[in-house]
């Protein structure tokens, strides 16, 4: 496996139906328990033993993201595997966070 996907339970489905396995979530324990388990940092009797492969790519929603907060923050800027990156949600991308592009541009000070 090399890509997993944590979101809302539509979101996951869809991936299902692309051959993606993922994990519906819908509070913050929910996503810390399927990220840790996922990112191999703490896996324990409430673990549901599906992710069993190695994973590459997690694939978060940005309502995921921010129920992880600082824990999917700081796992980003480590830059080791699985690499995570965020999507818009169900409801498209919330426009109080910075896209990938404008997140470029602030960091050279080029328009992208």
């Amino acid at each position: 496996m090399e890509f997993f996907v944590i979101a809302e339970r539509e979101i996951v489905l869809g991936f299902n139906l692309a051959g993606v396995k993922g994990r519906a979530v819908s509070n913050r324990q929910e996503a810390l328990d399927a990220f840790y388990e996922v990112t191999n940092q703490k896996v324990d009797e409430r673990s549901s033993g599906v992710i069993t492969e190695k994973v590459k790519i997690l694939i978060v929603t940005e309502d995921v993201a921010d129920m992880l907060g600082s824990v999917f923050e700081s796992w980003q800027m480590k830059g080791v595997a699985p690499v995570a990156v965020e999507i818009p949600g169900l409801h498209g991308h919330n426009p109080h966070r910075k896209s990938l592009t404008q997140a470029i541009s602030d960091a050279v000070g080029i328009k992208v």
